[in-house]
């Protein structure tokens, strides 16, 4: 096969949650671009309207739908409205997710649970949704959890204080690795990435007080870039990477190479 060949995603339908804005947005775009039919949820139909209208604006057969991540029956409606509409899912990208930064000592326990239900619990329910549409289907696919280098190092207090955040991302960095020794049988590749800080609605607080020292602990001195994350999505969720599965690729300007 060509190598241009290896990215091509026609044919192909993808899911990407918490898709309608930031790095969700860009990747669902990135797929699209790619060649991909692309269903994006989110938690607000507000947030909806507009990325439906951008990535139908760039030429991408798209579909928006209103999903609470955390809530089990609305996953599982997203993943079965989607395979009967389009025949199959081909890729998930488990983008979704929520942050709070407070002292670890004192950390509300309903915040903790609160974050840990969106990101953790979250992308497990979903996983699990479009995993047996895939199982059922028998044509594999490419599951692609959105963690963080937070999940895997620890992060000065002074910059940030999110160890909910933190905690959250390091179990979904181990439930891909587990989820790939499982469902490597039935052809369904799992992996993870691993953003450092790019400016999104997540990270603005965080980058307006801190990103002079963000940059001074990133070996590549800057902050992500729009646009950085498109041909990471891109080559995990295709041929690029058919013998990848259960890896973390961090993207961060080198800030875990340290």
């Amino acid at each position: 096969m060509h190598v241009a060949e290896l990215f091509n995603l026609k044919g192909k339908v993808a899911i990407v949650t918490g898709g309608s804005r930031g790095l969700g947005l860009e990747m669902a775009e990135a797929l699209g671009e790619a060649g991909a039919t692309v269903v994006v949820t989110a938690r607000r139909q507000q947030w909806l309207t507009s990325a439906e209208e951008t990535l139908r604006k760039a030429g991408i057969n798209s579909l928006a739908l209103q999903c609470d991540g955390s809530q089990p029956d609305q996953v599982a409606q997203v993943a079965e409205r989607v395979a009967r509409q389009f025949g199959r899912i081909d890729v998930l990208v488990n983008n979704a997710g929520i942050s709070w930064a407070e002292a670890l000592e004192t950390m509300p326990v309903e915040k903790w649970r609160e974050v840990f239900e969106t990101n953790a619990t979250g992308c497990f329910l979903m996983s699990r949704a479009v995993g047996l549409e895939m199982i059922r289907a028998g044509s594999g696919g490419s599951i692609i959890n959105i963690a963080s280098v937070m999940g895997l190092v620890g992060l000065a207090p002074e910059i940030l204080d999110a160890a909910s955040y933190s905690a959250s991302k390091g179990a979904v960095i181990s439930l891909t690795r587990d989820m790939a020794v499982k469902w490597a049988r039935h052809r369904i590749r799992v992996n993870a990435i691993a953003p450092g800080f790019f400016e999104t609605r997540l990270s603005t607080g965080v980058l307006k007080r801190s990103q002079s020292e963000i940059e001074q602990i990133t070996p590549m001195r800057r902050i992500g870039l729009p646009g950085e994350m498109k041909g990471t999505v891109v080559f995990l969720a295709s041929g690029a990477s058919s013998y990848v599965t259960g890896q973390v690729l961090s993207v961060d300007g080198g800030a875990t190479a340290w």
